[in-house]
């Protein structure tokens, strides 16, 4: 079974919102409503300082902790490792974006349900080889793919850059990054 992830390189990103753009698209979200956020950081000394920009989505954790506090099992992970929301099940009782420590889940104004990053998971059912996010890349900071495939692009780029998930081993997280 494949299990998806994705790797995002900061060193490539310019934050020019392309992906966040074509992901609101894609998903039909208000404009209030985003499933990637973005958080700026320096590194460095000066006179060595770059400022860094980091976008930040769903995880899809291996051990979501979004899914384990569900109470109506609205949130789970599925067999491909998508973290998904079943939108007629989630009730807006807002104890998954409590639980998640990357606080990207978004609650719809106009439903009240929440929701988040779905690594195109409708594109990918369908045969579709990549996500939005990742087309919308004028950069090509964002790479997606089957971890478990250690001949995909995904799999050789985490190796060959060192790449790693955002807040170490405090999710196991399928998102990484080069920083």
């Amino acid at each position: 079974m494949t299990r998806y992830g994705m790797l995002i390189d900061t060193t490539k990103c310019v934050g020019c919102y392309a992906c966040r753009t074509a992901c609101q698209r894609q998903n039909n979200l208000e404009p209030d409503e985003d499933f990637i956020r973005y958080e700026r950081a320096e590194t460095g000394t000066y006179p060595n300082v770059r400022v860094e920009t980091v976008p930040l989505q769903c995880m899809h954790c291996e051990d979501a902790p979004c899914a384990s506090v569900c109470p109506t099992g609205a949130a789970h992970v599925g067999a491909d490792g998508i973290v998904s929301v079943d939108q007629g099940r989630c009730i807006g009782c807002l104890y998954c974006m409590s639980a998640c420590p990357y606080q990207v889940r978004v609650r719809n104004s106009k439903t009240g349900a929440v929701d988040k990053c779905r690594f195109c998971a409708v594109q990918t059912e369908n045969g579709g080889a990549t996500c939005t996010c990742v087309d919308a890349c004028p950069t090509h900071a964002r790479i997606f793919g089957d971890l478990d495939d250690p001949d995909s692009e995904v799999a050789r780029a985490i190796v060959e850059k060192h790449a790693k998930p955002i807040a170490g081993d405090l999710t196991r997280a399928k998102v990484y990054y080069v920083r």
